[in-house]
């Protein structure tokens, strides 16, 4: 029987799409801050408040998906979604007030939330068995190079064009998502009527998969810390007059993830995920810690490195020991349980933040969430990395079209 090849072009087709997802949400939550402070004069907590109100809709999509997106099938599920994130990206060009804008970025939260979870369970029939570590590094690379690319891509337009502009582009790079779609050839779940009856039913466990609650808890913890960088990097570079490292921050942050991301797939395969995961949250506290004492371009820049290494790395060696934990008919639920607890962090956090910077500087704000990293450390360790074996189980592809 021939070996799969994890470079397949369905892999190939869906980390790319949610490569270009991933990118726009990334691109958007950096400057929507900004957008609704300039123009219209919101307060730091709104303005918080405009960019995690996104996640609200993510959170609502995937609770529901998470569940369903195997009686939906995952082709529907992905075409749907993609309409829809269309549509409201186009809303975009809409915003008179600071309501409407709430409104268009719930919506366009639950579009994004639609899409990433397709793309999400869809990619797990597209890697080898005996290479889910690696295959989930390198398509969580497409996650982590969003997440870099996507920030600096938003900054660097906003100096030299308009939010209209940012918005155009935006809605081609939905319509090329949308083009690779029908090439994409989606492997679908057969469920037995036994299975399907109770996905149908309510039940807690149609919305949330037990085996990762551990991992996702520390989820949501990396994602709120992370959210002070996300959110308020550029406000803070633009007080302490490091707006031109501030941009680059996030192409260091980039570099970073792509040179170290085959390694630490490798790593997690034959080592384990203690292996990896233990070293994302101290680089992570380290980064923002640093944040907390620059002053100068280099000092920015170092922090970008380990951010990088820390949150960067987390993200898709997270989802990795998702999908060990579970069984095949489970991953979407569990994939789903994973990224609503880190979403809900990337949400809460610029809210949270916002409302505490009354009383913090900047500077402050980073300290705190150094601290929320190393308590992640301790929290792994306590729940879950003293107890987790070095072999990755092999989930059988036997129920797979």
């Amino acid at each position: 029987m021939e070996q799969k090849s994890l470079w397949n072009k369905d892999f190939l087709l869906d980390t790319g799409i949610n490569f270009v997802v991933y990118l726009i949400y990334y691109l958007l939550m950096v400057i929507i801050a900004v957008v609704a402070k300039d123009q219209l004069n919101a307060s730091l907590s709104e303005a918080g408040l405009a960019s995690g109100i996104f996640i609200v809709g993510t959170l609502l999509a995937r609770l529901q998906f998470g569940k369903a997106i195997e009686l939906y099938t995952r082709r529907r599920t992905l075409y749907g979604g993609i309409l829809f994130y269309l549509i409201t990206t186009l809303l975009y060009f809409y915003i008179p007030n600071l309501t409407v804008m709430y409104i268009i970025r719930l919506l366009n939260g639950l579009a994004y939330g639609i899409v990433s979870t397709a793309t999400n369970t869809i990619i797990s029939a597209c890697i080898p068995a005996d290479k889910r570590g690696e295959g989930i590094n390198y398509y969580g690379l497409s996650t982590s190079l969003a997440a870099a690319i996507g920030p600096f891509l938003g900054m660097f337009l906003m100096l030299i064009t308009d939010f209209r502009f940012i918005i155009g582009l935006c809605t081609v790079l939905v319509i090329a998502c949308a083009v690779g779609c029908v090439f994409l050839h989606v492997d679908e779940i057969e469920l037995s009527e036994e299975e399907r009856a109770y996905m149908k039913a309510i039940s807690v466990d149609n919305y949330v998969e037990r085996r990762v609650m551990t991992i996702s808890f520390i989820g949501f913890l990396m994602g709120f810390a992370y959210s002070s960088v996300l959110t308020f990097l550029a406000s803070y570079a633009r007080e302490i007059h490091l707006v031109q490292a501030g941009t680059f921050f996030f192409v260091v942050y980039a570099v970073v993830i792509t040179v170290t991301r085959p390694l630490t797939g490798i790593i997690f395969d034959r080592k384990g995920e203690n292996y990896v995961l233990y070293p994302c949250y101290l680089c992570l506290a380290a980064g923002l810690f640093l944040l907390y004492a620059t002053g100068t371009a280099w000092q920015l820049l170092l922090a970008g490195v380990f951010v990088g290494l820390g949150y960067g790395t987390f993200m898709s060696n997270g989802q990795a020991v998702c999908i060990k934990l579970t069984p095949p008919h489970r991953v979407s639920v569990a994939l789903s349980t994973y990224f609503v607890a880190l979403d809900l962090g990337l949400g809460v956090g610029p809210y949270v933040l916002g409302m505490l910077h009354r009383m913090l500087t900047f500077p402050q704000l980073y300290a705190v969430a150094g601290v929320i990293a190393i308590v992640c450390f301790f929290l792994y360790y306590g729940l879950y990395g003293r107890r987790s074996v070095k072999a990755v189980r092999v989930v059988p592809a036997t129920a797979q079209k």
